[in-house]
């Protein structure tokens, strides 16, 4: 009785902060401007299921790919052992679940092993890759400091967790073959049985019963951190690729979205009927998150910081400053720290998270160098695995600071100028469709 109260107390602390702090990231993705959806619902959960559920994109690389892969899959099977543990948690029975299904639970239980078993293997490789091979892409200057040690803590936490795992089973299965009171038998769990006899097996019963709670309160505890930790961290992608896949956008690859009162003046100047319903726009472009979409700061949130975005960048590949990955992380941090700030009702007029102005600006953390180094070739959009599209923060970045701050690159000047009095980038003095007349 006294562990289902401690249980039953912890569960209702970490589901109330966690739950807080995710509903806070949804404020703050709310921040953003709306902005209409394309496709259909069937087309944007087709994306769902194949780039967040099947992990489509992951797969173009593919040993990091299949080693991903055995981690996702790990983690999502380890949740029918995990709804059984919050199961047996509030009920105080052990192995509750074991007495419904029959034969299938040794079966689950040893998927289960297996899989955590390689996703163990996968954790040593990837902590391998990322602090002795030292890749390139993820040891970019924007991943110095909380950004590296965050993957870390997280690589670590998977195996704490895969060893809780095989030390919960594996003293429950000696303990199953003493006849322990407690301890049913469930059938034969392979690799947990391989583990106690080898190692648990000459313990008293006694010491296995506290192996076995140990293992089972350090799973959960592991599995509450998480929860806790993860809103801090770019693992929140776990959740928010589902969504974010969902309402990816749908147009083709190099379709920039129109300013509806320049594209007005355009179809005047052109000779086309003028769309009435256009409202006047104050700002060009987006200086700040909130004239960015609500889909940017939610794509800012789910950015895995995986860097294969900035692998592709040809600008970063010579040697220039901008960093896709980078832009999205200062989106995000610019969000959370906005998102605080409003919390705590500082730099509102009225108490209006419209009128939020701290003075500050993507500006302070996006340099302008790194927005024109940008080629608008569409290759990170192209190469991310969850669908984020860095490249559409940039070009609103970029339009603020032309069409607002009337500045932009001194080479560009004279295309502006062109295009303005002949409608072309060309510097002739015909008119464009001179040569059809």
């Amino acid at each position: 009785m006294i562990q289902q109260i401690c249980f039953s107390i912890i569960c209702i602390l970490v589901f109330n902060k966690a739950i807080r702090k995710f509903y806070q990231i949804y404020t703050n993705i709310q921040l953003g401007k709306d902005e209409p959806l394309e496709g259909t619902s069937s087309s944007r959960t087709r994306n769902m299921i194949l780039f967040a559920l099947g992990q489509k994109k992951m797969f173009t690389r593919p040993i990091a790919g299949i080693f991903h892969f055995f981690i996702y899959v790990a983690f999502l099977l380890t949740q029918v052992e995990l709804i059984e543990i919050f199961i047996d948690g509030f009920s105080g029975h052990h192995r509750a679940i074991s007495n419904h299904i029959g034969i299938l639970y040794p079966i689950a239980i040893n998927a289960i092993e297996m899989l955590s078993f390689l996703a163990l293997v996968a954790t040593f490789i990837f902590l391998y890759r990322r602090n002795i091979l030292k890749l390139i892409r993820l040891q970019k200057p924007e991943l110095k400091g909380w950004p590296s040690l965050d993957a870390n803590l997280i690589l670590m936490g998977e195996i704490v967790l895969v060893i809780s795992i095989f030390l919960m089973n594996g003293a429950d299965q000696v303990l199953q073959s003493l006849g322990t009171d407690h301890y049913p038998t469930t059938g034969t769990f392979y690799l947990s049985s391989y583990f106690g006899q080898y190692i648990l097996s000459p313990l008293s019963s006694d010491w296995l019963i506290i192996l076995e709670r140990m293992g089972w309160w350090l799973h959960i505890f592991i599995v509450f951190g998480f929860m806790l930790y993860l809103p801090y961290s770019k693992h929140l992608h776990i959740f928010l690729a589902f969504p974010n896949s969902y309402y990816s956008r749908l147009n083709p690859r190099g379709v920039m979205s129109n300013m509806p009162s320049i594209e007005n003046e355009v179809r005047g100047m052109i000779g086309l009927e003028q769309k009435t319903d256009v409202a006047e726009e104050e700002i060009f472009g987006a200086k700040d998150i909130q004239q960015l979409g609500w889909r940017t700061l939610l794509e800012a949130y789910t950015c895995t910081e995986c860097g294969r975005c900035t692998d592709v960048c040809p600008a970063n590949l010579t040697g220039k400053k901008l960093s896709p990955r980078k832009v999205m992380m200062d989106i995000r941090d610019r969000t959370e720290e906005v998102g605080h700030l409003i919390m705590a009702g500082q730099h509102l007029s009225n108490g209006d998270p419209k009128s939020f102005d701290d003075g500050k600006s993507l500006f302070d953390l996006i340099t302008k160098e790194e927005i024109y180094a940008c080629t608008s070739c569409n290759a990170c959009v192209e190469a991310c695995p969850v669908l984020i599209n860095p490249l559409n923060p940039i070009l609103q970045l970029r339009r603020y600071d032309i069409l607002m701050n009337s500045g932009g690159p001194a080479e560009w000047l004279p295309m502006f100028n062109s295009l303005e009095n002949n409608q072309s980038v060309w510097q002739v003095p015909e008119a464009r469709d001179a040569w059809a007349k």
